[in-house]
């Protein structure tokens, strides 16, 4: 008998961490029926193309596709726009039949007249591939005329899963790295990759590599322009934050041009102290060094007051942790440690074997392991392991209310920082309100006296109300 009851063939997906033995199967096709969390490779195409500001982004597909990612990151600009606008060729029925090429390079040479963007991306989903449209050559076409970078992003969505849209974003940024001179400012350049300005969580971290003496030259991708990314091939050393999006780009950058990288989190006190002094380091400077540790002292003690108030309500509380990759689950297990909070159950979308095995180094026994959870499984284990809250990404968010289970969302849709020093604070507040929020200890109306003496049928027709409540 395991943990729960499962579906054939997702026996190995999971497993307790001291009680259970054997190999989490991982990093594979999605049991058809179970209804995965994962998103097609499209989706994660645009997820981290989408926040370069001022390119156009163009979906060669149905309009659906493109009202799925529409302005799919929470991602924030200090100046251009454009990224915000979704732009789609709108196939339909002809199309499909007589091929669409033709509509996307009318397509492409109307946005590029009106919007005069300095590149654009054009995404090929499903029904690209099923028809055979050549993508590459209408957009190679159309660079020629237009004298701009017209890339091809090939994230038709049955290549399989989100990983392969993160491949297929990296080589598509790739092919702008390098085409833009550029002499950077101080002779510690570095670029920060997998940082997506969520929510402004750049701004919260730019300052302190600035006051370092560290300069940033491109953002991958987040609040950046066409030419940071083209120029950051000038930059001395990559920080990778989102490893499982962006460390087939660093790796790529490392071999064409050789610049080296280094896997970090801006999340939690102790990841951003590590973040700092990896960039240190690395540059081995005494004067960046001591700045480093001048501010994480500074910083710390600065914030230290705040979060441990947050902590003594939240001290011995239970958290679920669900995330599309591993990199930012496994910041959550530190920064659950901060707050005196046990993870009982950690799981992602996309990690592979060696993401697994960090994560079970780091979590303490009984904690329950999942890979590629379905909403059953997850809804399963919440109660068997009594969580307080569940930190996943928005689709997760109504399993947790349902269950009068505190939420935190911390994927791409939030709208709170949650990077840096500050942004540590920022967690901890939401974390502290969410799971001692009063609405917690109110009755359903299958908890109320009432339910002794209303027919079945009532109820049946009163449970709007119940939802509403949970809510």
């Amino acid at each position: 008998m395991g943990i729960i009851d499962v579906f054939d063939g997702r026996e190995d997906h999971i497993l307790r961490k001291g009680e259970e033995c054997g190999h989490l199967s991982c990093n594979n096709e999605s049991l058809a029926g179970a209804v995965s969390q994962r998103a097609c490779v499209y989706s994660g195409a645009r997820v981290v193309l989408n926040p370069v500001t001022d390119a156009l982004h163009l979906i060669h597909g149905p309009i659906g596709c493109a009202a799925y990612t529409w302005d799919i990151r929470g991602s924030s600009t200090s100046g251009p726009d454009l990224y915000k606008t979704s732009f789609s060729t709108d196939m339909g029925e002809l199309d499909v039949v007589f091929g669409g090429e033709k509509r996307l390079a009318s397509a492409i040479r109307q946005l590029a007249a009106r919007y005069r963007p300095p590149a654009i991306f054009v995404y090929s989903t499903c029904i690209v591939g099923v028809i055979g449209d050549d993508l590459g050559a209408v957009c190679k076409s159309a660079s020629k005329e237009l004298g701009i970078p017209v890339i091809p992003v090939r994230s038709e969505g049955f290549r399989g899963n989100k990983n392969e849209g993160y491949k297929a974003a990296c080589s598509a940024l790739f092919e702008l790295i390098g085409t833009e001179q550029y002499t950077p400012k101080g002779r510690y350049p570095i670029n920060l990759l997998g940082e997506y300005n969520v929510a402004g969580d750049l701004w919260m971290i730019e300052p302190f590599f600035e006051e370092m003496g560290l300069e940033i030259v491109a953002s991958f991708t987040g609040d950046s322009r066409v030419k940071d990314i083209q120029r950051s091939h000038t930059a001395k050393l990559n920080l990778v934050q989102c490893s499982g999006s962006m460390t087939h780009l660093a790796k790529m950058v490392e071999e064409k041009y050789g610049i080296p990288y280094r896997r970090v989190s801006f999340f939690g006190l102790h990841d951003m102290a590590f973040a700092l002094r990896t960039a240190a380091e690395f540059f081995d400077v005494p004067e960046i060094v001591s700045k480093a540790e001048e501010i994480i002292a500074r910083e710390t003690a600065r914030v230290r007051p705040e979060i441990d108030a947050h902590r003594s309500r939240l001290e011995g509380k239970k958290a679920a942790i669900y995330m599309g990759g591993a990199a930012k689950a496994v910041s959550l297990v530190k920064g659950f440690e901060e707050l005196g909070m046990s993870v009982v159950i950690i799981g992602t979308q996309t990690g592979d074997s060696d993401d697994y095995k960090k994560i079970a180094r780091i979590v303490k026994d009984g904690t329950v392991i999942i890979d590629d959870a379905n909403p059953l499984e997850l809804k399963e284990l919440l109660i068997k392991q009594r969580a307080n809250l569940l930190v996943a990404g928005v689709k997760e968010r109504f399993l947790a209310y349902k269950l009068k289970i505190a939420f935190c969302d911390f994927n791409h849709d939030r709208t709170v920082s949650f990077e840096g020093f500050d942004g540590m604070v920022n967690f901890a507040r939401e974390v502290d309100i969410s799971v001692n929020s009063p609405v917690w200890t109110l009755p359903t109306l299958r908890e109320s006296p009432l339910t002794q003496i209303v027919p079945e049928e009532r109820i049946r027709e009163a449970r709007p109300q119940e939802a509403r409540a949970n809510v």
